[in-house]
Order: structure tokens, then sequence, then C-alpha cells
């Protein structure tokens, strides 16, 4: 019996959510509430979750119109400064990239067409005249 990915996708979800609900590392991820507390056994530095309490004042602390610290401030503008220098950089580095492109391709370009004046000049040489037009005489 055939069966389609449609039917297969939530029974694949379905065993995903019980092995993770069965699973003892479940339960310890738990947040404290207010009359009791969840042993944490990694240390304070591992924690995750906060007191309901804590994470309100943290979030009124940080709204989005809370003034911001002056360091911040510094902080921020050093960051925009360093972007600003690392884009001008850049566009400093593929200008000069194009810059020497473009010299060495008219360096190219004007030697090919020396090359092929010369050959014509030596081609209709006819042997009595000087080969250089800037050596004939006007008349």
């Amino acid at each position: 019996m055939k069966m389609s990915w449609t039917h297969a996708a939530p029974l694949a979800l379905l065993a995903v959510f019980v092995v993770l609900s069965s699973s003892p590392e479940a339960d310890s991820a738990a947040v404290a509430s207010s009359t009791g507390s969840v042993t944490d056994p990694q240390g304070p530095l591992k924690r995750v979750f906060m007191k309901e309490a804590d994470a309100a004042n943290f979030f009124r602390r940080r709204s989005r119109r809370a003034v911001k610290s002056q360091d911040e401030l510094d902080a921020e503008q050093w960051q925009v400064i360093a972007a600003d220098e690392r884009k001008r950089e850049f566009h400093e580095e593929k200008r000069n990239e194009f810059e020497s492109y473009a010299e060495e391709d008219n360096d190219e370009v004007n030697e090919r067409s020396r090359e092929s004046t010369e050959q014509w000049r030596e081609f209709h040489y006819d042997g009595v005249h000087p080969p250089h037009e800037d050596n004939r005489h006007s008349n």
C-alpha cells in the first residue's frame, strides 16, 4: 500500500512530538513560577528563562520609546562609521580594478591599431617614397 507525503508528514510530526514529550529533558526547560522555583542543573550562567516580573521589567526598560544611553548611541555611531568606511574601501577597490582593466584594454587596443597601421604601411610601401607620411615632402 502506498502512503502519500500528506499522510506521512503528520505521522512523522506526531512521532517527533511523542518522543520529545516523553524525554526527560522536556521537564528541565520549565519556567519558574512565582510560587515555586525550578532547580537549574547547569548553573546561573546557563539560565535561559527568567521570572515573569524580571521579563516585564526588562521589556519596560528596553521598549522602543526608551531613550538610549550615550554609550549605546556612541557604539551605534561607530558601527555606522565603520560600515561606511568598509563601503568606501570596497567601492574604491572596485574603481581601481576597473581603471586598471580599462587602461590595460586601452593599451591593448592601441597596440593592435599600431600593428595594423604598420602592416598596412609595409604592404603599401612602393619603394619610391619614404615609408612614413611625416617624412614626405609637401608641395
